[in-house]
């Protein structure tokens, strides 16, 4: 019998009811002939009460005992899941994080993993039960509870089903697969059949909710095929596997936004060597990601140097550029935070011309301004005034024809 892993998101186990039909979905699958594995997210807006407990009880609570209360949140739904599978007469069993082999570096509230031995997973499988595995969790070498950061479930469902060599791994949320764009954006966006990792880890990094990244960074490393379905309805889903020679096709498979954007630029820096290295240097240490730069044609030997991070790191990163500017020789450090990310994704483009410049055309044609541009081999993104966001997407959707065109 092959293996198939079944991650359920937290709307997907709501409440008892939405547990029963999870239950019913996992026994189909038994009588289907497959082993099955669950993992499974903390009920819907566990995690954010929890996070608000801890911020009353200290304005900087310790990370550790962070993880330590997040973690009881994945507990509850593995405990009530394995209670309600054997009351359809199928053995279920819980396991945590760690009790399910998953290793983790001692990095608290975003631990990466290092190794797993699903040795429980595999005995419980081995006598006929259904292990129900708690996501977003492991635990590090020294013995302590970790978590994986937003998105955690995905990649110990992904994870899990590399360990155990699975023939599948599917995701179940409150979509019903990998869109165009959107659909409360654009309503005429459509369902993708299939999608490449490659387009899929780019959609996720550039604003898509659909899948963490790197669970699809996991699931192309191992192999892993992944498929995205809705616990609510049936259907086929979205599967996100290697890349056919048809999928080049598609010039265009999604448009995506992300509003969690900031731009800072720094006024008057020298140009001259290693002062990009000093500034970035500085960010890095603070463990701040940085997506775009830009660094303006010298006039009089200086020049303008902007970047974004996410709003959330904006304030931080302002500060770190302005405690640096005497050590850089600028003149200056701006914060903008109304703008937006807006970007198209595709395989395609990598044998197709012209992209960028139909992309450039649509939104100068609703006189958009851009702002900053990043591109790819399989994306370009362009920084645009907040306000434009929604529009720049329909637009982009409706210019590359998403709504029309055979998605393969």
């Amino acid at each position: 019998m092959g293996v198939v892993v079944q991650k359920y998101g937290g709307t997907s186990v709501g409440s008892i009811e939405r547990m029963r039909a999870v239950a019913a979905r996992v026994q189909r699958t038994r009588q289907q002939g497959h082993q099955v594995v669950v993992v499974v997210s903390a009920m819907a807006g566990e995690t954010d009460r929890l996070l608000k407990l801890a911020s009353e009880a200290s304005p900087a609570p310790v990370a550790r005992e962070v993880d330590t209360l997040l973690a009881t949140g994945e507990m509850v739904s593995i405990a009530l899941v394995a209670m309600v599978l054997r009351e359809f007469d199928c053995p279920a069993a819980s396991l945590t994080g760690a009790q399910g082999g998953i290793l983790t570096d001692n990095a608290h509230t975003h631990a990466r993993i290092k190794q797993i031995t699903p040795a429980r997973v595999q005995q419980a499988l081995a006598a006929g039960i259904v292990p129900v595995v708690a996501g977003f969790q492991g635990i590090h070498a020294g013995g302590d509870v970790t978590t994986l950061g937003r998105g955690g479930s995905d990649l110990t469902a992904v994870a899990l089903a590399a360990a155990l060599q699975a023939d599948l791994c599917e995701i179940y949320t409150d979509v019903d697969g990998v869109y165009s764009a959107d659909p409360n954006i654009v309503p005429q966006a459509r369902r993708l059949n299939r999608i490449s990792y490659d387009e899929m880890l780019e959609m996720a990094r550039l604003g898509a909710k659909v899948l963490q990244a790197r669970s699809v960074e996991f699931a192309k490393k191992y192999d892993v095929p992944v498929v995205v379905k809705s616990s609510f309805t049936e259907g086929s889903g979205t599967l996100v596997t290697r890349p056919e020679q048809d999928m080049e096709q598609v010039v265009v498979a999604g448009v995506t936004s992300d509003r969690n954007q900031a731009k800072v630029t720094l006024v008057g820096v020298p140009d001259r060597p290693g002062i990009a290295a000093k500034l970035f240097g500085r960010i890095a240490t603070a463990n701040i990601i940085v997506d775009m730069i830009i660094q303006n044609a010298s006039e009089g030997g200086l020049t303008d140097i902007s970047f974004t991070v996410s709003r959330s790191d904006a304030q931080q990163t302002l500060e770190l550029a302005r405690q640096s500017l005497p050590d850089l020789g600028a003149s200056d450090a701006t914060l903008q935070t109304n703008i937006a990310k807006v970007s198209i994704v595709g395989a395609g483009m990598q044998s197709h011309a012209g992209v960028a410049a139909r992309m450039f055309e649509a939104l100068a044609a609703e006189t958009i301004n851009i702002l900053m541009i990043s591109t790819s081999e399989i994306k370009i993104s362009c920084v645009v005034e907040d306000k434009y966001t929604e529009l720049a997407v329909r637009v982009l959707h409706n210019a590359f024809q998403l709504d029309q065109e055979a998605v393969l």
